[in-house]
């Protein structure tokens, strides 16, 4: 497949795609039911819906029955740890494995056309961006994750919560499965533009951006105060009607869908002539210019608050503009 047929590739070889990133097409008028319709498909397919089989599979078949979760032990506790460590294994040591190791597609639908692990830097651990990601996703990652997971299933094992049961709330469970990834990323967006308040991006948030190049194991690196606030998107279900599925869907979506946003490839090829999209060029353009795209345009948040980069030239400008009034503030502002 050439990738030119969808992009082009400037002059250092770093990939672009032809068309503007968009927010979704139910804030934009007149209402086009074909665009609508292709949206959905991308909403379900691919990621969605792995998740939520991930989640069935976690709770019918890979975590204790109730009796056990109504008390505290290491052993189920570790149970939860080990199963989502090996899931993160598997799929983030895939991605890695095949786009940046073996390097099956090369550059093609590459954004930056180097690979992180050509350059070591005293950013990271050990100088490598792929360990330093490593250390962090499984030292306080995975952990943090499984500690949120802990603390529903406890609650719901022990009637804390307003807990819902699958058979008496069918529509309300297909609402609830259908709203998470939008609340998923209400709740980035927020915590996300808190973590870029100076003081915080310093000490905390820093930690994730020292991947301008994002890679896959890019996707949890992060301090672990980020990724207490990130997971905290699963305390919802102790407030709303919810069901331990469901939480393991959103748990799931937060932290496998993690790397949505940090494969680097805006395609990954299957075949031939065929490839399945990443919808990663948005947070990659977020990792690139550190202050656009706080969200990933499910909700309109950036463009409502003029953070909204679409991939284009003029996007570039709206951002240049936006920096030199900065400048000039400052400037204006600084004792001569």
């Amino acid at each position: 497949m050439d990738d030119l047929q969808f992009g082009v590739r400037n002059a250092r070889g770093d990939w672009a795609p032809n068309g503007p990133n968009l927010i979704a097409p139910f804030y934009r008028l007149p209402w086009q039911p074909a665009e609508i319709l292709g949206w959905l498909k991308g909403y379900f397919l691919p990621w969605n819906v792995s998740w939520m089989a991930l989640a069935a599979l976690y709770w019918f078949f890979l975590t204790p029955d109730v009796a056990t979760l109504q008390t505290l032990s290491p052993g189920w506790v570790l149970l939860l740890l080990l199963r989502n460590s090996l899931a993160v294994l598997l799929f983030y040591g895939a991605m890695e494995l095949r786009l940046y190791i073996q390097r099956k597609q090369g550059t093609q639908f590459k954004y930056n056309h180097r690979f992180p692990g050509d350059h070591r830097s005293n950013a990271f651990l050990f100088k490598s961006q792929a360990l330093d990601g490593i250390i962090r996703t499984f030292g306080t990652g995975v952990p943090i994750w499984t500690a949120y997971e802990v603390l529903i299933l406890w609650c719901y094992a022990n009637g804390y919560g307003p807990w819902s049961v699958l058979h008496q709330t069918p529509v309300w469970f297909v609402v609830f499965w259908l709203l998470v990834p939008i609340w998923h990323e209400f709740h980035f967006y927020c915590i996300h533009r808190l973590i870029h308040i100076p003081v915080l991006y310093k000490y905390v948030h820093s930690v994730h951006h020292r991947s301008v190049n994002p890679s896959p194991w890019s996707s949890l690196s992060m301090h672990p105060v980020e990724q207490a606030l990130y997971f905290s998107s699963s305390l919802l279900h102790l407030l709303l009607p919810s069901h331990p599925l469901i939480a393991l869907y959103q748990l799931n979506f937060a932290g496998m869908g993690a790397i949505v946003g940090h494969i680097g490839f805006d395609r990954i090829l299957t075949g031939d002539d065929k490839a399945m999209d990443t919808h990663a060029y948005v947070h990659y353009l977020h990792h690139k210019y550190f202050e656009v795209n706080y969200g990933d345009g499910s909700v309109p948040l950036d463009r409502i608050f003029g953070s909204w980069h679409d991939g284009t030239k003029a996007g570039d400008e709206l951002l240049e503009g936006r920096r030199k009034k900065r400048r000039d503030k400052w400037a204006a502002d600084t004792p001569a």
